[in-house]
This record gives structure tokens, C-alpha cells and sequence, in this order.
């Protein structure tokens, strides 16, 4: 008799593919522990287009949430009328914290480009300019809840609410960080006269010097906690309609890349150290991963 084995699987896709994101950031973390500084003395370069996708590059992570939400929707949904009040909850809420997110971080460039000035501008414009974020992910649950697979309603509950509380969690876990490390940013540094004498390494912190200042908010990267969110991307394909696992390993590769194209950017933008961008990464990865384990192992699974 031919014995079918169940391969392991880490956020759907096999442990070799986390096995790697691991040691990658673990070489970046050591590199940069040597050689931050010198990295972003070659690559640091504002230029327009870097700042465009550092204005908008964090779309497609936060389309997530909605996407979350609509796993839980449909989820729900099937377990009976007596949860539709709860499945539409947690639908909005989850369209509203793809809005929250996306103006809280980038709202001033969309205000700007609405024509926007606080104190001189019609409130009117501030208001377009929310609405502007509410166009962008209201299309999400539309698609999405025609395309997941309702059959296991515990399992799309599992994959949302992983989805959702692992974000949040990784979020609040990065600004604390940020005030524990309270590392200076290289965009701070090359305003001094001598940039060197107060640059300082991951490991050189000061707690709570950071207070509200930006300046002192360099370890960890906060953006790559968005950007390595679409680590989860694969979780999304494993419960849809027509999944394979070709499909899910298609998603990881997607969002290795796009993570390498964010972390570039934040160096390139003077916004970050490599050191910076691979915890950044590493931890919301782990964050990420142990949620998911946690949920579902926790549902019923095919």
C-alpha cells in the first residue's frame, strides 16, 4: 500500500520557504551590524519615483485587511443568520483599518495632492481625501467573497483573524520597539555637521529617547511591518476556489519580491539601515507565523 504523506506547511507553503526568509534576514541583520553606514552612504538617492512608492507602495499590503475580512465574512456567513450582524462587523472594520492605516502613514501626500492645507483649506478637501482611500479598498470584498472557498467556513475564520490580529500585533510591537531602540535615522544623520559620531548600531540603545520625534525612530524598520505582511499572501490563495500549491508557492515568491523592492526602497529613500529593514521583516514574519500556527492548527482543516 502507497502511503500519501502530508509535507508540513508554514503559512502555506513548505518550511523550506520559511526556513529561507529566515536566513535571509539574519545575513542582513550581520552585514548590516558591520556595514550600515557605508550601505546607505552608496544607496541612499531620494529621487520622485522612490517616493511614490513609498507614498503608495503600502497598498497592496493593506489590501489584507479587507481581504481578511472578507475570509471572515464568508466564514461566518455559512455558520448561520445568527453571525451576519458579526460577519458585516468585521467586514467594515477591517475596510476601515485599511483606510486608518493608509491615511494615518500616508494621508499628508494625499491631502497634499487634494490641495489640502490645514487651517487655510475647506474641511471638505480633508474629507475627499479619506474618501479617496475608501475608493481604493472597497472593490477588495466584492472580489474576494466570490472567489474563497466556503466549504471550510472554521478554516477562512482561522486565516482572516490570523490576517488581522497578527497586523495589529506586529504594528504595536514595532512602535514600542522603536522607542526602546530609539536608533537616529540616516535622513537625521547627514543634516550634522559629522554624521558618523552619532550614527549607532541596533544594538546601541537608548530607551525612550524618542519620545514623538521621527528623527530617533530608525530600528525597526515600521514600513517593512507592512510590506512582510504579504508573507500571508499564500494563506489567501490556499483558501480559495481553484488553489494549488504551484499557486501558493507563486504568491511567496511575490512577496519575497515585493518585500526586496520595499526594503530597498527604505534605504534608497534615506529612511532606514539594512539592519533596520531585515528586523523590521523578521519580526512581523515571526509574529506572523506563530498567529497563524496558533489559529489553524485550532480549525478543522480538509
Amino acid at each position: 500500500m502507497r502511503l500519501k504523506m502530508n509535507k508540513k506547511k508554514i503559512m502555506a507553503v513548505p518550511t523550506v520557504c520559511f526556513w529561507g526568509v529566515i536566513a535571509a534576514c539574519f545575513l542582513g541583520i550581520i552585514v548590516g551590524s558591520f556595514f550600515d553606514f557605508g550601505i546607505n552612504e552608496a544607496l541612499a538617492n531620494k529621487t520622485d519615483i522612490g517616493a511614490f512608492f513609498a507614498t503608495y507602495g503600502s497598498y497592496f499590503s493593506y489590501c489584507l485587511y479587507p481581504a481578511a475580512g472578507s475570509c471572515l465574512f464568508v466564514g461566518l456567513r455559512k455558520k448561520g443568520d445568527s453571525y451576519r450582524i458579526l460577519a458585516y462587523t468585521l467586514l467594515v472594520l477591517s475596510l476601515f483599518m485599511a483606510v486608518y492605516y493608509s491615511n494615518s502613514y500616508n494621508g499628508k501626500s494625499v491631502r497634499q495632492l487634494f490641495g489640502y492645507s490645514a487651517g487655510q483649506s475647506s474641511p471638505i478637501l480633508s474629507v475627499a481625501s479619506w474618501m479617496f482611500w475608501v475608493v481604493l479598498y472597497s472593490w477588495i470584498p466584492f472580489v474576494m467573497i466570490r472567489l474563497l472557498d466556503d466549504r471550510n467556513p472554521d478554516r477562512l475564520i482561522a486565516v482572516g483573524a490570523a490576517i488581522l490580529i497578527a497586523g495589529i500585533t506586529a504594528d504595536n510591537v514595532n512602535s514600542w520597539l522603536k522607542q526602546v531602540a530609539s536608533r537616529p535615522r540616516y535622513k537625521y544623520l547627514i543634516t550634522l555637521d559629522d554624521p558618523i559620531s552619532q550614527f549607532r548600531n541596533w544594538w546601541q540603545m537608548v530607551p525612550n529617547l524618542a519620545g514623538g520625534d521621527d528623527n530617533f525612530k530608525s530600528w525597526p524598520s515600521g514600513n517593512m511591518t507592512i510590506a512582510s505582511m504579504m508573507f500571508s499572501l499564500p494563506m489567501l490563495a490556499n483558501v480559495m476556489r481553484k488553489r494549488s500549491e504551484r499557486k501558493n508557492v507563486i504568491c511567496f515568491i511575490i512577496a519575497c519580491l515585493y518585500v526586496l523592492i520595499y526594503g530597498y526602497n527604505r534605504i534608497h529613500m534615506t529612511n532606514h539601515f539594512l539592519s533596520d529593514v531585515c528586523f523590521g521583516t523578521l519580526i512581523t514574519y515571526l509574529i506572523y507565523v506563530a498567529v497563524s500556527e496558533a489559529f489553524l492548527s485550532a480549525s478543522k482543516t480538509d
